[in-house]
């Protein structure tokens, strides 16, 4: 199994076709009879979750069971012409599911993998359906983790993704070690406190979290490769 994100960005002028792509995309992958799950996502702005969307960048996750079956996609689908057409940058990275818990839209779309031993790279999906009831406390925690995240030690990068505005929120993050995740993870006071108040306050009503072990980046998203110094 390997797991596909393509970030898109579209020229302002382009929004109108990013919107669409939204709504007439979702018929072409339920026929992609080589991907086992799929989503559409929009992206936030500032590369975690982010109440502000950016109204220009838009993404796909997607998971396929093998190397072969992701490139007769990228390679002749109608959503990667479209895209080649459309999109002003494109940027996709491949990645091994390692863990995966929780469910996604009541799937467990990662399998539940458990290898252990791996030291490398890793990236980390964090995903919620986040109780209607519960977001006033969800996005008041939210700016503070996420200025920690991006000046921790072996934070590369991250993206903000989601299914729907406000509730149906996610964060992709690729760090340069499985130390420097666990380091994040649980040694910081401020994230282990908001990890305490989403387990004593209930805020989601669905989560999954996965490791990916990452090893290939192409492409361009704001003029550079995120993940160009790993050399994957």
């Amino acid at each position: 199994m390997i797991v596909s994100l393509t970030i898109i960005r579209y020229r302002k002028a382009l929004i109108p076709f990013a919107l669409l792509a939204m709504a007439i995309h979702r018929l072409p992958m339920m026929f992609q009879k080589r991907c086992t799950f799929w989503k559409l996502l929009g992206s936030g702005k500032n590369g975690t979750f982010d109440l502000h969307p950016d109204w220009q960048q838009w993404g796909l996750l997607a998971v396929w069971a093998d190397i072969k079956d992701f490139t007769a996609f990228n390679k002749s689908s109608f959503v990667s012409k479209w895209w080649r057409v459309f999109a002003k940058e494109q940027w996709t990275v491949l990645c091994e599911p390692l863990q995966s818990h929780g469910k996604w839209d009541g799937n467990e779309p990662f399998g539940s993998p458990d290898i252990v031993g791996y030291t490398g790279p890793m990236a980390v999906l964090t995903r919620a359906t986040i109780r209607l009831n519960k977001l006033k406390a969800f996005w008041r925690n939210v700016d503070s983790v996420a200025a920690i995240m991006a000046k921790s030690p072996g934070f590369i990068t991250s993206l903000g993704i989601g299914e729907a505005p406000f509730y149906r929120q996610a964060t992709f993050s690729v760090w340069r070690s499985v130390d420097d995740v666990k380091a994040f993870a649980y040694t910081g006071r401020e994230h282990a406190e908001v990890i305490r108040k989403t387990r004593a306050e209930g805020w989601y009503s669905e989560e999954l979290f996965a490791r990916f072990k990452p090893f290939a980046s192409f492409g361009t998203i704001n003029g550079i490769d995120p993940l160009a110094e790993l050399n994957l």
